[in-house]
């Protein structure tokens, strides 16, 4: 039986297939406004390459960049990728407020911070290298009809598994 806070708070959420709709049509207004699909891990190379550029590096030097030479001539905050990324986290946030499923939990052990911060290296490198996270690769992918996409879906619902299970032997 649902408690009271549960019938409230039923009604707030989407079905998961309105969600998908509006998140494809977005991508491809995107993509036709921009002429590239959405992006996160790419935006964030843009990030890290500016403020090493500014502690006096050259990462312009580089091949990822001379591909990709526009990052050099303006700020990254007037990068289109940069308002998206930060709209991601603003509407992750919004949406959990509005769910009432916000919740700041206390980490439990060093073991957990490695974890975490082991995770998220592999996490971000991985994301480089199949050239796209789960946005990039898996929804670019598919949307496109690419099998790269396909094959990362694969991938990532693997690592899920087995990241999970590592998790729970980890931590109990």
């Amino acid at each position: 039986m649902l408690n009271q806070v549960q019938k409230k708070n039923r009604h707030l959420g989407w079905p998961y297939w309105l969600g998908a709709l509006l998140l494809s049509g977005l991508n491809i207004a995107l993509f036709a406004a921009t002429g590239s699909p959405w992006s996160i891990t790419t935006t964030i190379s843009y990030w890290g390459a500016y403020i090493f550029q500014t502690i006096g590096g050259s990462p312009e030097s580089w091949l990822f960049f001379l591909e990709r030479p526009m990052l050099f001539k303006s700020s990254p905050l007037l990068y289109h990728g940069t308002w998206l990324n930060l709209g991601l986290v603003y509407g992750a946030l919004l949406s959990s407020l509005f769910s009432s499923q916000l919740r700041v939990r206390k980490t439990r052990s060093r073991k957990m911070w490695l974890g975490a911060l082991l995770g998220g290296i592999l996490m971000g490198y991985g994301a480089r290298l199949s050239l796209g996270c789960n946005i990039g690769a898996l929804i670019g992918g598919i949307a496109s009809m690419s099998l790269h996409g396909w094959v990362f879906g694969v991938f990532v619902a693997a690592g899920a598994y087995l990241g999970s299970k590592i998790m729970l032997h980890l931590y109990q």
